[in-house]
């Protein structure tokens, strides 16, 4: 069993060290989520894999007590808020690992604007600034429960919680200019957008006039001139097989 004061390794590293896509990987990984050790991405990672193990043994066997554990594995995923509530088996190994990262409290408290960066988020957990509801928590691995997400807020007893603090102001305006820019993002592609069809539809309305021309060129009726040049080119296709059938002949 070993001793209880030593705490068990919570996560398993990869089977080969040099696996060059993997390092890259993580790499983006570290960078997209504030992270400061890889062994966060593979304790995440491990989590993932028991959820996955777990569903590929509960797919194919069928008991009551397999039931049993089917409904509490899925309980546990949507109370953490990684599947829906109707959520089958089948969608437990669709999840991916951004999936479980995606609720990492140090990812929610910068989603939620409360830290302008995700170093800045993990900064604010360590030091005992961010609570959920009444409860501290200094873990910014710490999976947010779904019922929890809308208590993440700053400490009763921080210097956060009041608003005038200079950070909170900087905060704000950061946020402010982040929603503008997402804005402005947003309308250059709808406008985009809005042109691409326009073109569509006039290159549309130029393919049906040149349709429309060609019907018309089709069953224009042939004019006096016209049945003339005709006429004459007939009589001087007749009269050419006529000179060629009499030159034979004198041959």
């Amino acid at each position: 069993m070993g001793s209880p004061k030593k705490q068990r390794k919570k996560f398993s590293k990869p089977s080969h060290p040099w696996q060059k896509e993997r390092i890259l990987a993580e790499q983006e990984l570290l960078k997209e989520y504030g992270l400061n050790r890889k062994y966060e991405i593979w304790k995440m990672n491990s989590i993932l894999k028991n959820f996955t193990t777990q569903a590929k043994n509960l797919v194919t066997i069928k008991n009551p007590q397999v039931e049993k554990e089917r409904n509490q594995l899925l309980t546990k995923l949507s109370f953490l808020g990684l599947t829906g509530k109707d959520a089958k088996l089948e969608d437990v190994l669709s999840l991916t690992l951004k999936d479980v990262m995606e609720r990492r409290l140090e990812t929610l408290v910068y989603r939620k604007n409360l830290a302008s960066s995700l170093r800045q988020a993990r900064q604010f957990i360590v030091h005992e600034h961010i609570s959920l509801g009444e409860k501290r928590i200094t873990a910014p691995s710490y999976l947010v429960p779904l019922g929890e997400e809308n208590s993440i807020q700053f400490s009763q007893g921080s210097i956060l919680s009041n608003a005038s603090h200079a950070i909170r102001l900087v905060q704000k305006k950061k946020t402010a200019e982040k929603k503008s820019k997402e804005k402005a993002e947003k309308d250059k592609a709808e406008l985009k957008k809005k042109e691409t069809k326009a073109e569509d539809a006039d290159e549309k309305v130029v393919e049906k006039t040149k349709k429309v021309v060609e019907e018309k060129e089709e069953t224009k009726v042939p004019t006096t001139h016209d049945l003339k040049k005709q006429k004459d080119k007939k009589e001087a296709k007749k009269q050419k097989t006529k000179k060629i059938a009499k030159n034979i002949v004198n041959k």
